[in-house]
């Protein structure tokens, strides 16, 4: 719960009408006196204000519209510069993700584990000797943490998931063609306010280390391979795959089921769109361009790729 003035200075916006609580967060149908909602168009923002919320949150943008009224009903709108973020950020001070440090009975922990304070670990977690995992994490039922690991904190890891396990790495033999495995006795590093869906698997270094920067988010069902650097604040959607030793930089977007071969450098802030292949050893810049295809190609080359292919 939280007072409107409140989420206004929060948001560093100046508070409008009269103090209300606010107890909830909502979409605009099932909104009430005491609920936040947003809005980031006209057609919304007019339908906020129809509803009975008690605080809404409207793009800035917005605030000159014709159809908003003067005063009134006006008096519920806080103007912030981006609502969908400021309804995210101000949903966490209303109904924070509050849960009880801790470890369920049915976990094992290795010798010289570290919990950091308020950390929680569910139901059948596995945890390697000597894993640090920092203050207020949340680790879910059933996951795997090997050896090797450090966790940072505010990290929340998903049901399922596996952390430091050994990377898929072989040398052949040149007479036999037998595989023999390389050595995998690297670690890996999990910065701050990581997250991590269900059933994603991260493996350690081989002989270096595997780090995923501070504020990435990671989908369910996400392979990240050994000796792999993802840099600070990257998404990746669902069953993607990222071979050993790629670097994902800053800010990148990778959609879900994509194919990053190894020795592959994504650049900071580059998208790649669902379904495309990353070959080995390339080399993808950009901030904020698309790319597109197998293999990944800006959108518009990709575009004018598939328009000739089906004229032929």
């Amino acid at each position: 719960m939280a007072s409107s003035a409140e989420l206004a200075t929060m948001l560093g916006v100046s508070p409008v009408g009269r103090a209300r609580e606010i107890r909830r967060v909502s979409g605009i149908e099932d909104a009430d006196a005491e609920t936040l909602v947003f809005a980031t168009d006209q057609a919304t923002l007019y339908r906020a204000l129809q509803s009975e919320a008690g605080l809404i949150l409207a793009n800035a943008a917005l605030r000159d519209a014709e159809s908003v009224p003067a005063g009134g009903e006006n008096a519920r709108v806080l103007w912030v510069p981006d609502a969908r973020y400021a309804f995210a950020r101000a949903a966490q001070r209303i109904t924070p993700l509050l849960h009880d440090g801790g470890v369920h009975p049915s976990a094992t922990l290795g010798e010289g584990v570290r919990l950091g304070v308020g950390t929680r670990v569910g139901p059948g977690v596995v945890i390697g000797d000597g894993v640090v995992i920092g203050d207020d994490c949340s680790i879910g039922a059933r996951v795997v943490i090997h050896s090797q690991t450090e966790i940072g904190r505010r990290v929340v890891v998903q049901a399922g998931a596996v952390l430091g396990s050994t990377g898929f790495g072989y040398v052949r033999d040149p007479e036999t063609g037998e595989y023999l495995g390389f050595p995998q006795q690297g670690r890996l590093v999990i910065e701050g306010d990581v997250e991590i869906g269900a059933n994603t698997t991260v493996d350690r270094g081989a002989l270096g280390e595997t780090r995923i920067g501070r504020g990435s988010k990671l989908d369910n069902l996400v392979h990240v391979g050994h000796n792999v650097r993802i840099g600070r604040n990257v998404i990746i959607a669902a069953q993607t795959g990222i071979s050993g030793s790629s670097v994902v930089e800053d800010g990148a977007v990778v959609a879900g089921q994509v194919g990053i071969a190894e020795h592959v450098t994504i650049g900071p802030g580059v998208i790649l769109g669902a379904k495309c292949g990353v070959p080995t050893g390339k080399k993808i810049h950009g901030p904020g361009e698309v790319f597109w295809g197998i293999p990944a190609r800006p959108i518009r080359q990709y575009l004018r790729d598939l328009a000739r292919l089906r004229r032929t």
